[in-house]
């Protein structure tokens, strides 16, 4: 079992910067792949970004050159550094983790976009 505990979220004025954070229970090393989701109500959870152990990294269009995944191997966190944040990118974020092919979810942080 892998927990994930999610820190970070804030209100935050549109144009502004934001870096969410996420510590695993286990080595972040011995994770397959580690994303950053996120969710407003009535509707489903977006893939937001993704580091995979093979060091490759991937992004939604909608956050592209806007949002950075990347990890600290000696702090064990995972982060997601949000730059040029707009009202759209309000939702409860959450962090997921592949661990031997289990998947796992944190708790989720909130970050509001407004003025």
């Amino acid at each position: 079992q892998v927990q994930l505990v999610e820190s970070g979220g804030d209100l935050v004025q549109p144009g502004g910067s934001l870096r969410l954070s996420c510590a695993p229970s286990t080595n972040l090393n011995s994770m397959s792949a580690m994303s950053w989701y996120r969710q407003t109500p009535g509707n489903q959870r977006e893939w937001v970004a993704l580091t995979r152990s093979s060091g490759t990294f991937s992004y939604a269009d909608s956050v592209k050159d806007r949002f950075f995944i990347y990890s600290d191997t000696m702090k064990n966190m995972l982060y997601l550094q949000m730059y040029n944040l707009k009202p759209e990118d309000t939702a409860i974020y959450y962090c997921h983790g592949i661990y031997l092919s289990e998947e796992y979810w944190g708790q989720g942080t909130q970050v509001t976009v407004s003025s």
